[in-house]
């Protein structure tokens, strides 16, 4: 019995060590192969790590591999990497990408930046040729000449006929004064000059009443009174306003009419407060007008006023404009055009070649054939196609005019430059590893929490393939405040992400899964 018992733990104890055997070279045999410092092992070739990034996006970077404060692996950069950002802040791209989207360059030149300002004005009275009539004494509008406003009349025409007392007792004195210098010619010169002293005074009455001398030399060879005497028209123009009616009583004062002169128009233009140091009296001007198309009228700044206007941020300017055949008429509006005086000559680049990102300008400048640079430019003058640098760019730096990856209103530079990773292949959802933080990144979990106010989002999400992140629970910002509508709290979801600037994820694109899709971990 005690043999049997020695041979079954024998053999137990040599089956015991035999699968721990096994099970130690299987798990030998399968556990990953640490590489060297530097290198990544594998089937191709090796390729040099040029540092380890936070992954995270936050500006930190190693030369040795380490753990950050949440016990996630730092990303490796390797050398070489198709659409990585250099250390120096660079961007490499392939040659064969940059030809496929089609970036073109321009050098940046020193020239004198030539503008034409335009704005947008309207056709005005003459406010010097404009006349009013009104009476300087009280009386009746016996009988209207002219009647209808807009009514072309010449200067010394008859407007109407006016009926007042003092009218007729100005006259009867200038009547009498007149007869009795006749009688009193004999007589002693006080006594004359007495009489002309009085002819005289009733002279000067009417006269300062608008009587004309016409009239005046009527009543003089008369020598009686007339009950009505016409009021004439100071100006030749056209009736802009009447006020008299047939039988109206009037004032002292009352106006009666307004009278313009059109042989000579104004056109008030309201220029655009950054172009008012452009503009200087004298400059010749173009004038269109909708109701003319294809004329062109052409005039001089004569004057530039002192006042600008704080509701639309624009000077007005005054334009003469001849109107011989009265074509311009008040109220229409036109359209001003005039070439600035050209600026001392200065660094300037095309306008398309400025990303401007509201807080800051960025111009992509090429410093070799596929690799670019981002730089912040403070910008001056502007042009129809140019604009000056006064700091950022040298003059003979390359730098990019057109590259549809630039193109994207919800994301800065670094958002736009995941442009350049090409489309997952057909099947493949999981994004590559390229070692660059702006790449868009895929991702499924729970709605936590939305914040409409500050256009936030917080998810539980499951591991972050792309960027080695584990499940946890963390805020983003919504692209766009619409991309919120209709998601609740608990809702499962899948989203995309960009990293906008280091630590800040942005969703760009987000919609509900079916119940049950995805089964995030909440918490960190």
């Amino acid at each position: 019995m005690n043999r049997l018992l020695a041979t079954g733990g024998a053999l137990v104890a040599l089956a015991t060590a035999a699968g721990l055997g096994y099970a130690i070279g299987h798990h030998r045999n399968d556990a990953p192969v640490a590489s060297a410092p530097g290198t990544q092992a594998g089937a191709g070739a090796a390729r040099k790590i040029l540092y380890y990034r936070n992954p995270m996006g936050l500006p930190d970077t190693s030369p040795t591999p380490k753990k950050d404060p949440m016990g996630m692996d730092y990303i490796p950069v390797y050398e070489g990497a198709d659409d990585a950002q250099a250390s120096d802040g660079s961007l490499r791209i392939s040659v064969e990408k940059v030809q496929k989207l089609g970036v073109r360059t321009e050098p940046a030149k020193t020239q004198s930046l030539a503008r034409t300002v335009r704005a947008v004005g309207r056709i005005e009275v003459d406010e010097r040729r404009v006349a009013t009539v009104s009476p300087k004494f009280e009386g009746w509008v016996e009988r209207l000449h002219v009647n209808v406003t807009g009514q072309l009349v010449s200067r010394g025409q008859p407007l109407f006929d006016v009926y007042s007392p003092e009218l007729v007792s100005a006259q009867r004195e200038y009547a009498i004064a007149s007869k009795g210098n006749e009688a009193l010619s004999n007589a002693d010169s006080t006594a004359r000059d007495g009489m002309r002293g009085l002819a005289e005074a009733s002279l000067a009455r009417l006269r300062n009443w608008d009587i004309s001398e016409a009239q005046i030399k009527e009543l003089a060879q008369q020598g009686d009174t007339r009950r009505t005497l016409s009021l004439r028209s100071p100006v030749t123009g056209i009736v802009m306003e009447k006020k008299a009616v047939q039988g109206m009583r009037f004032a002292a004062g009352d106006a009666l009419y307004q009278i313009a002169d059109l042989s000579t128009v104004w056109v008030i233009a309201d220029v655009n407060e950054q172009d008012v140091g452009l503009i200087t009296p004298g400059q010749k001007a173009r004038i269109t007008i909708n109701a003319y198309p294809g004329k062109v009228f052409e005039g001089a700044i004569t004057y530039v006023y002192p006042t600008l206007n704080a509701e639309t941020r624009t000077v007005p300017v005054r334009v003469e404009l001849a109107n011989p055949g009265g074509q311009l008429k008040p109220g229409l509006f036109a359209a001003l055009e005039l070439n600035a005086t050209p600026r001392s000559p200065a660094v300037t680049v095309p306008l398309s070649a400025v990303i401007d990102g509201g807080t800051r300008q960025l111009v992509l400048v090429q410093l070799a054939e596929g690799r670019f640079e981002p730089r912040t430019v403070k910008l001056g003058a502007r042009s129809e196609s140019a604009v000056e640098v006064i700091e950022g760019v040298k003059d003979g730096e390359l730098v990019v005019t057109s590259a549809n990856f630039l193109i994207d209103a919800e994301s800065n530079l670094k958002a736009a430059v995941s442009g350049f990773k090409p489309p997952p292949p057909a099947g493949d959802s999981k994004p590559k590893e390229t070692g660059s933080a702006s790449a868009v990144h895929h991702g499924e979990g729970h709605v936590e929490a939305i914040d409409t106010a500050s256009g936030t989002i917080s998810l539980a999400h499951l591991p972050i393939t792309s960027l080695k992140w584990p499940a946890m629970t963390m805020d983003f910002v919504l692209a766009n405040a619409s991309l919120g509508d209709g998601l609740k709290a608990g809702a499962a979801v899948q989203f995309d992400f960009v990293e906008r600037q280091p630590g800040e994820w942005v969703i760009t694109a987000i919609k509900p899964l079916a119940a049950g899709g995805a089964g995030a971990h909440k918490g960190h």
